[in-house]
């Protein structure tokens, strides 16, 4: 029993290592690579204290070395997927009673192995099967990753000692329970530390989890299995399972004890879940927590008076950076006529001395997109703009899946606002600039908000502060996340919590406390210590 109130290590956000030329960390995480790369490896599901294998396997290939095979992973029947909820429910016996900083020792330890000892294996895994640069694994797969782990531990020590007022001869105090059942985490391909941190937000509250981890991120997800396996996190609390999503989602949605839901993936996917939640409603035992974060259709508009090349690159940064396959992403651009032709210039300048192929090269910016329906869908839309007369290709626009799923990335300038790149989600790299008047600034930030169903998040550029200001005011409902001068992807867990509003989400801020909140049910107990004896009160005298 605890007779101590305990502090966590304050946390900090975990350096970026460079992976310079010459140095230890490029040394190590290439010859990880390259062990990786040449093995075969077969990944069972975890259930409960087993490892699982069904027998019915897909196998794993590189994005962009697509005839490589790294091994297979074996994907679940239904009675899997129950297997896993009665493993997690079992679990949740010990693991909701086991003090908080029991719990919390483990995830910090968690975060000290990917910091230390897995920090070659689970970069270069994500290297492997996202096709990340290093650059973006290192701060994805460590750095964020460490940061969710670290901070995540010091929020829950502040949520629990939020407590009440007392009044004289009362103590009011709070116990945030978790919920009661268990939570279904659904992870997506592009962020490792997305996987990761849905699973692990909720269990570490004291909740216990059946986590899907994408089809195309099982590769690394198996390291983050071994890591909390190295962490000493009980079995039962975490199940991995693999496999048809809807079956899969349907099965847990049929249980009782179904809590809640920490969701990141498509918007369509999402709402598709809450309505079929809605339907079951009866069946549960509580209202289940729906927490999710979605699609996006980011933007950055630039006022006369920005600095050019800060647009410039916040365009490249922004639209090219991990091929564009992430939520925030840049892909609509408004500039104004008077600064548009030089930035487009710089742009085309910029992305004439970038290198694409293989994670494993260090001298390329950009690599292959996820899989072959994702190369479709851009290449498709590529294609598309070729023929329409209100939108033009003016940088890349190629493509070519022989080895990997490459796509160039492309620049399209558009004299349409509502145009179809400028308004659908396409998950990749391909920007499209649509050039505005100068004088129509105010009737442009109106059409940002406008134009998408999405709000996550968005950059305006300015050296005005009255621009900003009009600029923050206006598109105040068109992103859960803002940038000032700065391109619109890159949020610091701890600096900036992250999510969106409308089509992108709950907005429950992953990276704070407030995401947090939601896997806890508080309990108020008030203890009176002198009780009434007499039901009279004065004014009956």
């Amino acid at each position: 029993m605890s007779n101590s109130v305990f502090q966590v290590p304050y946390p900090i956000n975990e350096p970026i290592l460079s992976y310079a030329p010459g140095s230890s960390e490029k040394e190590e995480v290439l010859v990880t690579y390259a062990k990786m790369y040449n093995e075969t490896i077969e990944v069972a599901m975890r259930i409960g204290n087993q490892d699982v294998k069904t027998g019915d396997t897909d196998s794993m290939q590189p994005p962009h070395d697509h005839k490589h095979k790294l091994g297979v992973y074996h994907k679940a029947a239904k009675n899997n997927i129950k297997d896993a909820i009665e493993a997690s429910l079992e679990a949740r016996k010990a693991w909701s009673q086991m003090p908080w900083e029991s719990r919390a020792s483990i995830f910090l330890k968690a975060a000290e192995l990917v910091a230390g000892p897995y920090r070659a294996r689970i970069n270069a895994a994500t290297m492997l099967a996202q096709s990340k640069t290093i650059h973006q694994a290192e701060i994805d797969a460590a750095c964020e990753y460490i940061d969710f782990l670290r901070y995540n531990v010091s929020f829950m020590q502040e949520i629990y000692e939020n407590q009440p007022e007392n009044s004289p001869g009362i103590w009011n105090r709070l116990s945030y329970r978790p919920l009661e059942g268990f939570v279904y985490a659904v992870s997506p391909f592009n962020f490792t530390a997305i996987a990761g941190n849905l699973c692990a937000s909720a269990a570490m509250m004291g909740n216990t989890v059946v986590w899907k981890p994408s089809d195309h991120q099982v590769f690394s997800a198996n390291i983050l299995m071994q890591i909390f396996k190295e962490a000493g996190l009980p079995d039962g609390v975490i199940n991995m399972v693999f496999g048809d999503p809807e079956m899969i989602t349907n099965t847990i949605l049929e249980s009782p004890d179904f809590a809640g839901i920490h969701y990141t993936g498509s918007t369509e996917v999402f709402r598709n879940i809450w309505g079929k939640i809605g339907s079951n409603i009866e069946k549960y035992r509580s209202y289940p927590r729906i927490v999710g974060e979605t699609g996006g259709k980011d933007f950055i508009i630039a006022h006369p008076s920005s600095n050019t090349k800060e647009v410039a690159t916040g365009i490249i940064r922004g639209a090219f950076e991990f091929q564009g396959q992430k939520c925030s992403a840049a892909s609509r651009i408004y500039l104004p006529k008077s600064i548009a032709e030089e930035v487009i210039e710089l742009v085309k300048a910029d992305l004439k001395t970038i290198k694409m192929g293989s994670p494993e090269n260090f001298e390329n910016f950009v690599t292959a997109v996820i899989h072959k329906g994702a190369f479709d869908r851009l290449a498709n839309a590529i294609e598309q703009v070729k023929k329409d007369n209100d939108a033009e290709i003016v940088a890349g626009g190629n493509y070519d899946d022989s080895k990997g799923y490459y796509i160039e990335p492309t620049v399209v300038v558009t004299s349409n606002p509502e145009y179809t790149t400028m308004k659908k989600e396409l998950f990749g790299p391909l920007v499209t600039i649509y050039v505005y008047a100068d004088k129509d600034w105010t009737e442009t930030l109106k059409l940002i908000d406008k134009t998408s169903e999405y709000a996550l998040t968005g950059a305006v550029y300015s050296q005005d502060r009255y621009a900003l200001e009009e600029a923050l005011n206006a598109l105040e409902n068109s992103a859960g996340n803002f940038y000032i001068n700065d391109k619109p992807t890159g949020a610091a867990v701890g600096q900036q919590p992250f999510g969106g509003a409308r089509g992108s989400g709950t907005n429950d801020k992953a990276g704070s406390a407030a995401n947090l909140m939601r896997w806890v049910s508080p309990r108020l107990i008030k203890e009176t210590f002198v009780p009434a004896k007499d039901y009279r009160y004065p004014f009956l005298g």
